[in-house]
């Protein structure tokens, strides 16, 4: 008797795996790793990005596109590989809204089950033009109409689609746990010796949403406690502007992207206090991880890191909340807050709990 032929999932909206780039990719990758001996994963990466890419990582089949994965290209990109998709496998798993204004064609030609994770309301963001947040809003009502299956990864989100359109949706958020505390290494301290004392942690992307200066000028006036920023310094003028202002401060301390892991940890997970300042998005990655680093978060008070932390974090709402928090730092409390958060990342955010509600809708 012939073996029965698994399922070929699609998985749409990342720039590949191996992951080195973002929540996507890390969750395209820990898709494949948990579940590719009983799926057969199709994973479209961007040329661009794995020039010399092979043709099989792990337990997927790559498909590699000549075209970036973000910005402008990202729109041609899903498109391409919705359209490759629907001949090539059984299901798809589209990441994000960029692709979707083509599911009302897709669906005329083809009932193959369509998942479409709807990413944070990206139609939202500082960064966006007005036509780019209307194309986005746009493309999110059309994935939201016309697949099979919703995902949101935060009760926010999930409450937002059912207002905005009287949808359910599936509630999947990230995992976190491939993340590992390390100590720090004497080569470390040499190149960073401000690492000697205790300090802040934030690695983000340098957006505005993600309020970089306000927590830069609230720690610069308490003065107390110095803050570490990991981030992309030159990638636009938004943020060489800030590294210009700021770099000077005696407590403010503003590296570049670190890309070996093991060294990004060693810094994040000794950290005093770890910064999360995200205004716009749904469950972010880096704060998951954190969580299951056990270590203490002080966030931007809006309701998606409310959910994500099931308000069991410190939350600033402006700068001056923000200063009164460092002033009156508590270390009993924030000993508390990474027992009460690390627990929450273990029960809710594992790759094998993630994993397994992701092979349910296929």
């Amino acid at each position: 008797m012939n073996k029965r032929k698994k399922e070929r999932v699609g998985i749409i909206g990342t720039v590949g795996i191996p992951a080195k780039y973002g929540g996507f990719e890390t969750l395209a990758e820990h898709l494949v790793n948990q579940k590719g001996d009983e799926i057969e994963f199709l994973v479209y990466c961007s040329k661009k990005a794995y020039p010399e890419g092979t043709v099989v990582h792990e337990k997927a089949i790559l498909k590699y596109l000549p075209l970036n994965a973000n910005g402008l290209q990202s729109i041609p990109y899903d498109i391409w590989s919705i359209f490759h998709s629907v001949r090539k496998a059984d299901s798809l798993l589209i990441l994000g809204v960029s692709g979707c204004m083509v599911l009302p064609l897709v669906k005329l030609i083809t009932r193959k089950k369509i998942v479409v994770n709807i990413d944070g309301l990206e139609w939202k963001r500082d960064k966006w033009g007005k036509f780019a947040r209307k194309f986005l809003k746009f493309s999110e009502g059309l994935a939201v109409k016309y697949a099979n299956e919703i995902i949101a990864d935060n009760k926010v989100i999930q409450d937002h689609v059912f207002k905005s359109y009287r949808k359910n949706t599936q509630l999947i958020a990230y995992g976190g746990d491939h993340t590992q505390s390390e100590d720090i290494s004497p080569d470390t301290i040499l190149n960073f010796p401000f690492l000697n004392e205790p300090y802040a942690f934030k690695v983000c992307r340098i957006e505005p949403e993600n309020n970089i200066e306000l927590i830069i000028k609230a720690f610069s006036k308490a003065g107390k406690l110095n803050l570490v920023i990991i981030g992309n310094w030159e990638n636009n003028d938004y943020s060489r502007r800030l590294k210009l202002k700021y770099m000077g401060v005696d407590n403010i301390f503003l590296l570049d992207p670190i890309y070996n892991q093991k060294k990004l940890n060693e810094i994040r997970s000794n950290c005093l206090l770890y910064v999360h300042g995200h205004s716009a998005g749904g469950t972010n990655p880096s704060l998951v991880e954190a969580m299951h680093l056990k270590l203490p978060i002080l966030a931007y008070g809006i309701n998606y890191n409310k959910a994500t932390t099931q308000n069991k974090a410190l939350y600033f709402e402006d700068k001056q909340s923000l200063i009164d928090i460092l002033k009156s730092l508590d270390y009993v409390k924030l000993k508390e807050i990474s027992e009460e958060v690390y627990k929450i990342a273990s029960e809710e955010y594992t790759w094998s709990k993630i994993a397994n509600q992701y092979s349910e809708l296929f």
